[in-house]
């Protein structure tokens, strides 16, 4: 009997693979969970309980949520990274990780085949299969939904033709949340001109009075909230316990999918938005300009490339080697203002902040030098373009 992993979610369509591979494709069926931190011990549980039973050989919970962290939050935090300048690229850079996960469990056990849940219109598909081509080639990769066309009655039909009837209800919304946000689809997002309504979001406007919270960063990572000091990953959530009752960092992200189509999606994500325009104040105080200029060029091409999936070409560890030696004196408070359905960066306080009043204050006092180098500059500065001019005559 042929060995398959199968990518499990516990969803209608991994619940459908798993039956069918073993039943249909007389597979012995290897169910994994790949566990990037967006699930509670009660999901994690209820899934285990499902996967065992649909009458899988095997059931496991890989915990790679540290994992996430250290090698696609941490940089994503130094790079500032918002695809479009909007999202945060929260499920996208999941899947990559889950993808490695699920890779290495393959050729862990030694299995023939590997099984993913994605359908033929999206971007997931792209992502795992790489992924497994690149890790364990060996192993075949079988995608059921996509290659079957199915419809989710087709699937549900399927299931209670073998003896599951799970309350596979179609919600109204499509959530996926994780450690970094959470996504949500529904009927408006397939649109160009409509937005989610209020009860579409997961987390619900509680609180109305005005908050104030410290965040520190050490080297650009989230170290303490309020003086707390918190692991990296407890930090996040603690962040995001303190700031979803706001309601902040909702969007609606449009961008280009992978597979060459636009794609609108909204998200909420309080706790990475808050700590990516935090940490982006900072490095406005404690970098250079052309230290500034060059992580945005970078910090661009590496969300795009992560986004799409190509986290394993090499030139992806080239830029993160860059974003962590920036990060050397990113260190200091950032004081934010939370308010319903939105939050303020006021300003930060850090031991390599540039803006120094000892060497003056701008559009007020100047401290290092006088009206007569100023002079000189200016001169010497527009030098060029002035010779140019001489030359050529006109400049436009």
């Amino acid at each position: 009997m042929k060995k398959v992993v199968l990518a499990f979610s516990g969803g209608l369509d991994t619940s459908y693979c798993a039956i069918y591979l073993s039943k249909e494709m007389g597979m012995e069926v290897h169910a994994a969970l790949a566990n990037t931190g967006g699930f509670s011990d009660e999901e994690l549980a209820k899934i285990e309980k499902r996967a065992l039973a649909l009458g899988v050989k095997s059931y496991v919970c890989l915990d790679v949520a540290q994992q996430y962290y250290d090698e696609n939050i941490k940089y994503m935090i130094f790079g500032n990274v918002l695809k479009n300048s909007t999202y945060p690229i929260s499920v996208s850079s999941e899947r990559i990780v889950q993808a490695t996960a699920i890779a290495d469990y393959v050729n862990k056990i030694g299995a023939d085949y590997v099984c993913h849940g994605s359908t033929g219109a999206g971007n997931d598909q792209v992502r795992f299969d790489m992924v497994f081509n690149i890790l364990c080639p060996q192993a075949e990769v079988v995608a059921l939904i996509r290659e079957k066309r199915l419809s989710r009655q087709e699937e549900i039909d399927y299931l209670r033709t073998n003896g599951v009837d799970f309350d596979f209800k179609k919600a109204e919304y499509s959530i996926n949340q994780g450690l970094w946000g959470t996504s949500v689809g529904g009927r408006e997002t397939l649109t160009s001109c409509e937005t989610l309504p209020e009860e579409a979001y997961t987390c619900q406007l509680k609180e109305t009075d005005k908050k104030c919270v410290t965040l520190t960063f050490e080297k650009g990572e989230l170290v303490k909230i309020d003086g707390v000091e918190y692991g990296r990953i407890e930090a996040i959530r603690k962040l995001q316990d303190i700031a979803a009752p706001y309601a902040v960092g909702r969007d609606m992200h449009v961008g280009d999918t992978i597979i060459g189509i636009k794609g609108r999606v909204g998200f909420e994500a309080a706790a990475p938005m808050i700590i990516i325009k935090a940490h982006h104040t900072l490095e406005k105080h404690t970098l250079t300009k052309w230290q500034l200029f060059w992580k945005d060029q970078i910090s661009a091409f590496y969300g795009n490339h992560l986004h799409e999936g190509q986290y394993y070409d090499p030139v992806m560890r080239d830029m993160e080697a860059m974003l962590e030696k920036s990060q050397r004196n990113v260190s200091g408070d950032v004081y934010v203002d939370l308010h319903p359905y939105r939050f303020v960066v006021v300003g930060i306080s850090s031991e390599h902040d540039l803006m120094s009043s000892k060497f003056g204050a701008y559009g007020e006092t100047m401290s290092d030098w006088s009206g007569d180098d100023v002079r000189g500059f200016g001169k010497i500065f527009g030098n060029q373009v002035a010779i140019y001019r001489k030359i050529n005559g006109d400049l436009k």
